[in-house]
């Protein structure tokens, strides 16, 4: 395309002959107007931003990787303040647009592929109707009795809401100068809540099996009149004026709202401006994250269940870390109006319980569009607890259940599986980059909090590692535009290849911590649920943070023991089948009711 300064270079004997047929002086000719008619030009804006030189353009293209030759360098240099440095007046001025938090892009991520369906045809829910047996006399028994179990004594009234709410915040005083686990309680919220729900059931109004049960969220969903910090220190005096979404539902279900829960600061990792969120298993290491506090409060028996939410690992890490179950949803089943957006095609909400039926049960209450998250949509869901799994093929990855990460519970698990008449079947992933699949991750994250960066409020976060948001979204400036919508082919590409694989069988079996799938499975949208299927021993704490030879992490003699589990991955919007796979192999490991020595 020529530009405008080129045919103004090129025509001038074009332009005088014009003149003289239309009988106007040359000299009332503008050579920098256009002639009328004349379409709009690329590299014809005024020059704009500081210079740049032939010298900038050979360092930059280290950071891109590409490599331009000194006459490609040499025009870069010449046109660039009049060609790209426009494009970025959005933020730079004079016409500064200022994007709200609750904008969210145009481009709309759609796991589903066009050519395929996904999930059920219809809905069913058939939780489990196993009697649970008496009310224990301890109240520490009754503090880490699943849901399942709470909701039954709730309902019959032979345990009240108020005698639970005060179980758990009596257990919150005890044991979270350990854990670091509660940002901020609600002592009095809840206990009132709590007397409502009962009056409630006493009256025949039960609304299902979340009334009357405490609960914790991270403290990324907003919370009206009561504060929602982000766990980062520019956020801690926040205080929104609505509910999220999930939080309104869980209201509704007439669960207990007992306490905003930790998370490492802007969602990364288990450090927030309240100090690091530790590991009931072993106090000695963190929690693990970004969801570190709903891990570690509903491994302590601290709430009845927590919410949690993952954009690359942040369900499945800390309830690896703290033994607990945690369901990571189909992208787009559960809405996410009034939480942190981190990213926007990335973030999903899930439950974190000491239960595989637990999840169930607060995803039947969390689910379905609530016309403002653009990613949300219309879903079934089908779940009954007492369905066969016999002959539900489960995917597996034969060399990765033979190298590190994964360990001789992940194949344990395996064979448990095919005891339980389930059929184990080899698939296979082509042997891709996947992590570049991040680029999406930190270029939308950088975007999410653009504003703390550039103003310098991400300087007031405690951790300033390189391995921190504040680096990182520094660092994800210099990424290229290009490089993003090329990843996001990619993961387009990506979503085919997990297609096929999940044509193929029901579900898959993952070692939980297994980068590749954390990655791919994230991605694509798919749903996984991490439980617990047995223990380990490591004789030194595990981080989530680079090592950092200047703080060695503390070792063990001889080794702890602690709890470990996998990972089942389910197709497109079919939790369910991965929860009736789930409750089967929570049965048969046996291993879920141990408790955290000391809580």
């Amino acid at each position: 395309m020529k530009t405008r300064r080129e045919f103004i270079a090129r025509a001038p004997l074009g332009l005088l002959g014009l003149a003289v047929a239309s009988r106007i002086k040359a000299d009332d000719v503008d050579p920098l107007k256009p002639p009328p008619g004349t379409p709009g030009a690329f590299n014809t804006a005024p020059a704009v931003g500081p210079e740049v030189t032939i010298a900038t353009f050979a360092e930059a293209e280290k950071l891109a990787q590409i490599a331009l030759t000194p006459a490609q360098r040499t025009m870069a240099a010449a046109n660039w303040r009049t060609s790209m440095a426009s494009m970025l007046e959005r933020r730079t001025g004079p016409r500064k647009v200022a994007l709200e938090d609750g904008l969210a892009p145009a481009t709309v991520w759609n796991p589903t592929l066009p050519e395929s369906t996904s999930g059920p045809a219809h809905d069913r829910f058939a939780p489990s109707q196993r009697d649970p047996g008496p009310l224990p006399s301890k109240d520490d028994d009754i503090a880490f009795s699943p849901v399942s179990h709470l909701s039954h004594w709730v309902r019959t009234r032979k345990l009240s809401s108020v005698r639970l709410t005060k179980i758990y915040l009596a257990r919150i005083k005890r044991f979270d100068p350990k854990l670091r686990c509660i940002i901020t309680l609600l002592e009095t919220q809840a206990l009132a809540k709590a007397a409502q729900a009962d009056r409630e059931i006493a009256a025949g109004n039960y609304r299902g099996p979340l009334h009357g049960i405490p609960f914790g969220v991270k403290d990324l969903l907003d919370t009206a009149g009561i504060p929602t910090t982000y766990g980062a220190e520019p956020f801690r005096h926040r205080v929104p004026t609505a509910d999220a979404t999930v939080v309104k539902r869980l209201d509704d279900a007439g669960a207990v709202l007992i306490a905003k829960l930790s998370m490492g600061a802007l969602a990364l990792n288990d450090i927030w401006f309240g100090g690091q969120t530790m590991n009931p298993w072993l106090l000695q290491e963190g929690a693990s994250g970004s969801s570190a506090g709903p891990g570690a409060a509903t491994a302590a028996g601290l709430v009845g269940f927590a919410i949690g939410s993952e954009t690359g690992g942040s369900i499945v890490s800390p309830s690896m870390r703290c033994g607990v179950t945690g369901l990571r949803p189909t992208y787009g089943r559960v809405p996410r109006t009034g939480a942190m957006t981190l990213c926007w095609s990335l973030d999903k909400l899930g439950a974190m319980t000491r239960s595989v039926e637990d999840t169930m049960l607060v995803l039947h209450a969390i689910s379905g569009p609530d016309g403002i998250d653009v990613a949300s949509v219309p879903s079934h869901l089908d779940y009954d607890a007492d369905a066969s799994v016999k002959g539900l093929k489960v995917g597996y990855f034969p060399a990765w259940m033979k190298q590190d990460p994964a360990t001789d519970v992940d194949r344990a698990s395996l064979q448990a599986l095919r005891k339980l008449g389930m059929v184990p079947t080899e698939v296979s992933l082509p042997d891709w980059p996947y992590d570049s699949l991040n680029l999406i991750l930190f270029a939308e994250s950088a975007a999410a909090f653009e504003e703390l960066t550039l103003s310098g409020k991400a300087d007031e976060l405690g951790v300033q590692t390189p391995d921190a948001w504040p680096n990182l979204f520094r660092e994800s400036r210099f990424l290229s535009a290009v490089d993003f919508v090329q990843a996001d082919r990619l993961r387009r590409k990506v979503a085919i290849e997990m297609a096929r694989v999940m044509s193929s069988v029901d579900l898959l079996l993952v070692p939980s911590l297994r980068d590749e799938m954390l990655v791919i499975s994230n991605n694509t949208g798919h749903p996984s649920l991490t439980l617990r299927t047995g223990f380990v021993e490591v004789a030194q704490a595990r981080s989530d943070w680079a090592p950092d030879p200047k703080h060695p992490l503390p070792t063990f003699s001889p080794p702890r023991r602690v709890p470990y589990g996998v990972t089942l991955i389910g197709r497109l919007f079919d939790e369910g089948t991965i929860a009736r796979a789930a409750l089967a192999l929570e049965r048969e490991m046996d291993v879920a009711a141990e408790r955290p020595p000391g809580f």
